[in-house]
């Protein structure tokens, strides 16, 4: 993974992780919600820790919360920078 969660990433952490299978660019739609994929909370809770302990970082507080891919995203590739920067 480079210092940046990309939607393909994403989509196999998805599937790694909470058991959904997601096309990429269908997360990449504007104004999709992980509601429409099935993903909830718990499942995004197991991508998130699958990111910290894959990058030795505390992703976010409220990344498990997001409503849409884009904020998700939002959310983990600032705690990517803030580690980089550090």
């Amino acid at each position: 993974m480079s210092n940046n969660l990309s939607y393909p990433e994403l989509a196999a952490l998805l599937q790694a992780r909470a058991g959904v299978t997601v096309d990429p660019g269908d997360l990449e739609q504007p104004g999709a919600q992980f509601e429409e994929f099935g993903v909830d909370s718990l499942g995004l809770l197991g991508v998130v820790g699958e990111l910290e302990n894959l990058h030795g970082l505390k992703v976010t507080s409220g990344a498990e919360s997001a409503k849409t891919p884009a904020e998700f995203m939002d959310l983990v590739n600032t705690s990517l920078v803030t580690k980089a920067g550090a």
